[in-house]
């Protein structure tokens, strides 16, 4: 699994709601394959221990043990298995001799033709493929089978299997997706299964004790505890307020809850900070209010919307807050405004501190974009911005950050996944790059679609002789076709149409 960079205190290099940029320290790694009302606290009284003949003074210790009871039955082991194709061995793209004469990376069918055995109408054999198994950790949230884990752990999986804790196992079906959040929704057809309490982060307090219960390195069911060692924390995406534990989370633990003392699901782990590529003390979880909101929006939409303020920003330091007159280090700085964005159209200027949003504090800047993707499109927010060495009050009704570089089913989440397709548009770079107008380009293949010969990277420029510039133009095409929908497909400079099944 790849290492993911962990940055802090530097410019975003894109609009609100993108990454920030910085120098790594070490590693974050994802693990896998790839709220509600106070409830009554669970835990059992906390035993005195003395400590015999030492003159220390009697400790308190915490006894997760009833809260285990209560609620380790809502949690699941997730198995998956992912299909590559067979040739495919982990240093293939680290091969230094690769584009040496006679190697034809680029051309997997082999030959100078790169569409292979369907050229002049033949029929595409499928490429033999092998499978790759993976686990991960999941917790239902529904008595009717919806269970929360991380994106990381079932997207592109061909099967998922989620298995209980009284030993029952079902096959799972991906209900959605969002890989900005990590998080995914699966469901089980199961009735009257056991859930978990959801909780509050708001409520969450750094020093308090958490539980994570999971399956690490394969060992269903396991428990570990820590306390919370911070909240807020931005990672790669800037999209998440990660909560920071000292809780011990290994592969395995991807997707499981975190629980507080009162057995509420607090968040979700997905996280860690290594150098080894195991615990080192320092873990990270989603919190579950980002969660479920994610998880509505999956399950009601297919997909995921965020708000878009438009400005790139910054950190402010001592030297930044001397030189704008700000009393203290705070706010994250605007140091662009995008032209026709939502901040220029409610005049934000570059140079403006923005101080709190709704009357919630920024204190570092990265907290700014969190925030303002958790809010709908159209939402209307109160900023409060400093300039000229006095606060002042802007309202901003906010744009929908589009990212082109999310893939998404082209199928409905209901539909099983007709062609097996996930897709994305070209950016303006790539449809220059490839000489054409529209089309999608194809993240994922499977089923139908990979039978058929297509495979990522490719270029769906039309369907049933339609022409494809959105992810939407191919759904349509899709649901409209019976039996089979030709899609004309570009690979490098070779094009051709290619029949493929719609399962």
């Amino acid at each position: 699994m790849s290492p993911r960079t962990f940055v802090r205190n530097q410019i975003f290099a894109a609009l609100i709601g993108a990454a920030a940029v910085g120098a790594p320290i070490g590693a974050l790694y994802a693990f896998g394959a790839g709220p509600g009302a106070t409830a009554p606290a669970v835990t059992q009284p906390a035993p005195t221990v003395t400590a015999p003949a030492t003159g220390i003074p009697n400790a308190v210790l915490p006894d997760f043990s009833a809260m285990v009871q209560k609620y380790g039955p809502a949690v699941v082991n997730i198995s998956v298995v992912s299909k590559v194709p067979a040739s495919y061995t982990p240093d293939d793209q680290d091969s230094d001799d690769q584009d040496e004469p006679g190697q034809e990376q680029q051309n997997p069918f082999g030959g100078q033709n790169p569409f292979g055995p369907f050229f002049h109408g033949f029929p595409m054999q499928p490429q033999q493929q092998m499978p790759v198994h993976g686990e991960g950790s999941g917790f239902i949230v529904s008595s009717d089978g919806a269970i929360l884990t991380n994106a990381h752990v079932v997207n592109g999986a061909s099967e998922v299997t989620v298995r209980l804790t009284d030993r029952r196992e079902y096959t799972a079906k991906v209900v959605g997706v969002d890989t900005k959040s990590d998080i995914a929704v699966i469901r089980i057809p199961a009735k009257n299964l056991p859930t978990v309490k959801l909780g509050d982060t708001r409520n969450l307090k750094v020093g308090e004790w958490v539980v994570a219960i999971g399956a690490p390195f394969g060992f269903e069911n396991s428990v570990t505890a820590g306390i919370v060692s911070a909240k807020g924390r931005t990672l790669d995406s800037g999209y998440v307020p990660f909560i920071q534990t000292d809780v011990p989370i290994n592969p395995g633990n991807s997707g499981g809850p975190l629980f507080n003392m009162r057995g509420e699901v607090v968040g979700i782990n997905s996280q860690i900070y290594t150098r080894s590529g195991g615990y080192q003390g320092v873990s990270f979880s989603i919190p579950i209010d980002v969660a479920m909101n994610v998880s509505d929006q999956l399950q009601t939409h297919g997909h995921v919307t965020r708000g878009k303020l438009g400005v790139m920003i910054q950190n402010v330091d001592q030297g930044l807050a001397d030189s704008f007159g700000l009393p203290r280090p705070e706010g994250a700085l605007v140091s662009n405004v995008e032209k026709g964005g939502a901040a220029e159209r409610a005049g934000v200027e570059s140079g403006d501190v923005i101080l709190k949003v709704n009357g919630n504090q920024i204190n570092q800047f990265n907290e700014l974009s969190s925030v303002v993707a958790g809010l709908a499109p159209g939402t209307t927010v109160n900023l409060e911005i400093w300039r000229n060495h006095a606060t002042r009050e802007v309202s901003v009704k906010l744009g929908e950050l589009e990212d082109k570089r999310t893939a998404r089913n082209v199928d409905q989440p209901q539909s099983g996944g007709k062609l097996g397709l996930a897709v994305r548009p070209l950016t303006s770079q790539e449809q220059h790059q490839a000489n054409t107008q529209g089309g999608v380009i194809v993240q994922q293949a499977r089923g139908p679609a990979a039978e058929a010969g297509l495979q990522q990277g490719d270029i769906v420029l039309s369907a049933n002789g339609t022409p494809v510039s959105s992810v939407e133009d191919l759904r349509n095409a899709i649901e409209k076709s019976k039996g089979h929908i030709a899609l004309l497909v570009q690979r490098g400079d070779a094009r051709l149409f290619v029949p493929v099944r719609v399962g």
